[in-house]
């Protein structure tokens, strides 16, 4: 089995039945929350794009869906464009050509910093000045007793430990959450979009659940 046959067979299992819950959940996450940070008019990346519940639901003027693994292909929506590729390696992108870049739930499967850094540098290459970086991810800090129950997890990382390679990247901070969403929608039913809708409004809901982080820097 390749890397990308692996891939495929992880997520399939682990998402297997859950598709639609997660898609309507996606659309309460970017609909109220992230599109905030997106123009109509802007060019966006879904860095590990995935089953593309993300890039398929915000709205932007071009949306391209970065991912290895062969199932993005099936998953992305008519106006989307899929870059099928590994992250780490150079992106089919001009320097200079992008709004923002988006990933949720991505660098925790690099296998080492330097990868992570690799993802950095060309996230900075390929924004315009003053575009933005937004990343999601457990965060390990208050994750670090179920963290390791995936298989496909490598890297762990905190928001202090992101910020600062965003920072050595050539980054400047916007915004940190250290608690945002809860650890995970896998493994059981995804909740219901109304009930993600209530817990964004309430930051003392994100205090006593939240285990992963929401990190959004700018380049310069």
């Amino acid at each position: 089995m390749t890397r990308e046959e692996h891939q495929e067979a992880v997520y399939g299992r682990r998402f297997a039945g859950n598709e639609q819950r997660r898609s309507e959940v996606w659309q309460v996450l970017t609909r109220h929350y992230f599109q905030r940070w997106i123009a109509a008019s802007d060019t966006v990346v879904d860095l590990g794009a995935g089953y593309c519940e993300f890039i398929n639901n915000v709205s932007a003027k071009q949306k391209f869906a970065l991912d290895s693994n062969p199932a993005t292909t099936g998953k992305a929506a008519r106006d989307v464009s899929v870059l099928s590729q590994a992250a780490t390696s150079p992106w089919p992108l001009p320097a200079n050509s992008v709004n923002v870049v988006f990933t949720s739930n991505f660098f925790e499967h690099l296998t080492t910093k330097e990868d992570l850094a690799s993802c950095l540098a060309e996230a900075h290459r390929v924004l315009r000045p003053q575009g933005l970086l937004i990343a999601l991810g457990p965060n390990i800090r208050f994750s670090y007793d179920v963290y390791w129950d995936f298989v496909d997890h490598h890297l762990p990382l905190s928001d202090r430990s992101l910020m600062e390679a965003l920072e050595i990247g050539g980054f400047r901070k916007e915004l940190v959450k250290a608690r945002f969403l809860p650890f995970t929608m896998s493994g059981h039913t995804p909740p219901r979009a109304w009930l993600v809708r209530l817990y964004l409004l309430f930051s003392l809901a994100q205090q006593l659940w939240g285990k992963q982080f929401l990190v959004i820097a700018r380049k310069p």
